[in-house]
């Protein structure tokens, strides 16, 4: 029994033995592979590393070189600019070499060389400085700032103020330290920046007389009330501006809108808001702001009614923050609202044609949205209108820090109460007609009126009608229409697509005639508009002018036509006042219906009334 376990453990032993070998000879293979697969592995890596080490070695040649041609760039500069300074100071050398009397005494003579020496030394500094801002405005992340040219400092005085008279400047500044900033007669005396550099206004000869007064103010942070008359240039005025201290904002901090940062909320944040009182003004505004904004890579959005909201709900949040919002009052408060737009990060604010965006229609709205905005001393407001009635003068000034005040005027800024009233006035360049006629016999009148105009070689020219009621215009379009006259109207009982169609059509010359009511009235920019007729005469003076300054527009001639009826002569006096003032012929059946001017009424007080300045002090009287 012994020797049979013993038997059957041998040969238990015996089969371990080979199933042990047999292993043996089945796994050597797979270490052999697995030998092989490190080896792979461990040249791969070494491969990785000489691939990694090549690429960076190339990276570091092509910063190497890079480096080096900025630094030739910056020395071609550098030395550029020297060569600049030395030809300005061999001109400055000849201008005082000629300038030296010929006869004088010798030692007078010495004293005036010393002093010419110095004038040299301090206009080299200038210069150098000049040359300096330049390259630093230029610089991708260097800051904008308003700097005087050194050839517009250089400039006498007497030129300055003869330029200020001719213009009939009157600046208006409760500070003294922007005292030496002088309005800027060319273009060529605006600092350099990336958006001038990029020459956006190639196609103008010099700026405009509001432009000049206003950009170096305005360009120095400072708030500005521009008042000047209609077709002067108002928008570029603000939008140039606008523009240099958004890029400005955007080069120096990556992302200026601090507030969506902390909130991380989906709302369009802007940082510059301009408020219209109509769509019409406020997609013209956007054209042009447009296209200056998108020189320095800024993006603008025009936001309105009668539009879907959807669309440009979508447009402003694909438009990443809107940079700058173009917007009417009314749908700019609808998206407020619904947290659709932010301005809680707005540096820059403009109130375009400000009488009437601050009068009673949309001052609550204006307040409204003044309120969604950072505090006045934390943001920029520029105020620009054609028109500025005391009635809202102290309102406006609620809204800014000690603004300057520019006015392009042929009369004294002051008014007759000495409260900086601006007299009305309308645009010089404007030959005013006025008619006294039955009111039954308007319609005939305008008919003969378009056909004298359109005759000859003035057949394709634009001609605005204006009418007082939505219904007056669709009459007045259909009598129009029935005699053949290609007419288009414009009116708020239109969709906005047929507004903006009948707009487009007239600026392209195949419609000749528009007829509309005050909606088209304030800031529409229409080219080649030679006559405008007044059908009915407005309910405002104010609104008188901004009809009329449909045509006359950027230094051209126009005419305005009024057919006045006897339901119109409680404004016989204040018309008669604009035409004089314009030095237009006031007829003798207008005369006679008087020239009294109503007085303004207040809703409280009515017509006793007097809108007084309270923070200007009264006229002291002494008696000997």
């Amino acid at each position: 029994m012994s020797t049979g376990k013993k038997h059957g453990r041998d040969v238990e032993r015996e089969e371990d033995g080979v199933r042990s070998s047999k292993k043996l000879k089945t796994d050597s293979p797979a270490a052999e592979e697995d030998g092989g697969e490190g080896e792979l592995k461990e040249k791969k890596r070494k491969k990785e590393k000489r691939d990694k080490k090549e690429k960076k070695d190339k990276k570091e040649k092509k910063d190497k070189k890079e480096k080096k041609e900025k630094k030739e760039k910056k020395e071609k500069k550098h030395k550029k600019s020297e060569d600049k300074v030395a030809e300005s100071e061999a001109k400055t050398n000849e201008t005082t070499e000629s300038s030296e009397p010929v006869e004088s005494a010798p030692k007078a003579k010495k004293h005036k060389k010393s002093k010419d020496g110095k004038k040299n030394a301090e206009s080299d500094k200038t210069l150098l400085a000049a040359n300096g801002d330049a390259e630093a405005a230029l610089d991708s992340k260097a800051p904008y700032a308003y700097k005087q040219s050194a050839a517009l400092s250089a400039l006498p005085d007497s030129e300055i103020e003869e330029f200020l008279k001719s213009q009939h400047i009157t600046v208006s500044d409760p500070k003294t330290t922007s005292a030496d900033l002088r309005p800027l007669l060319k273009f060529d005396f605006l600092p350099p920046s990336q958006l001038i550099s990029r020459s956006p206004f190639a196609s103008f000869k010099d700026p405009t007389p509001i432009q000049s007064a206003s950009w170096p103010s305005s360009l120095s942070g400072r708030d500005v009330i521009g008042i000047a008359e209609t077709g002067s240039g108002k928008t570029m005025a603000f939008s140039l501006p606008c523009v240099e201290v958004l890029h400005s904002l955007m080069r120096t901090d990556s992302d200026p809108r601090a507030s969506k940062k902390s909130r991380n909320d989906r709302a369009a944040h802007a940082l510059a808001v301009i408020v219209s009182p109509t769509r019409e003004l406020a997609m013209q505004t956007h054209t042009a702001i447009s296209a200056l904004a998108a020189l320095v890579g800024l993006s603008a959005v025009c936001i309105y009614g009668g539009a879907s909201k959807d669309e440009q709900r979508n447009l402003l949040q694909r438009k990443s923050g809107a940079d700058i919002i173009v917007a009417t009052p009314g749908r700019l408060k609808d998206f407020l609202s619904d947290g659709t737009v932010s301005l809680a990060d707005v540096k820059f604010v403009v109130l375009d044609e400000a009488d009437r965006m601050l009068d009673k229609g949309f001052e609550e709205d204006v307040k409204l949205i003044l309120g969604q905005c950072p505090p006045r001393g934390e943001r920029q407001t520029l105020m620009f209108t054609a028109t500025w009635p005391a009635s809202v003068q102290g309102l406006a000034e609620s809204f800014m820090v000690d603004p300057v005040r520019i006015t392009i005027s042929r009369h004294r800024a002051d008014g007759e109460d000495g409260n900086g009233t601006v007299e009305l006035q309308a645009n010089s360049r404007i030959a005013q007609t006025v008619e006294v006629v039955d009111p039954r016999g308007k319609e005939q009148r305008l008919l003969q009126i378009l056909r004298q105009a359109q005759q000859g070689k003035g057949k394709n020219d634009r001609i605005l009608v204006f009418c007082l009621y939505k219904k007056e215009a669709v009459r007045v379009e259909n009598f129009l229409q029935q005699r053949g006259v290609r007419v288009a109207s414009i009116h708020g009982d239109l969709k906005q697509e047929q507004r903006t169609r009948s707009l487009e059509a007239f600026k392209a010359g195949t419609t000749t005639v528009l007829v509309a009511t005050d909606v088209a009235a304030r800031g529409l920019d229409i080219p080649e508009v030679k006559l405008v007729v007044n059908v009915t005469f407005p309910l405002t003076i104010e609104d008188y002018v901004h009809r009329i300054g449909r045509t006359g527009r950027a230094g051209k001639t126009g005419q305005a036509i009024t057919l006045f009826t006897e339901h119109d002569k409680a404004h016989s006096g204040s018309l008669i006042n604009i035409l004089k003032a314009a030095n237009q012929p006031v007829p003798d059946e207008l005369l006679k219906f008087g020239t009294t001017v109503k007085k303004k009424a207040h809703d409280t007080y009515g017509a006793f009334f007097k809108d007084v300045d309270m923070s200007k002090k009264g006229t002291k009287i002494t008696f000997d």
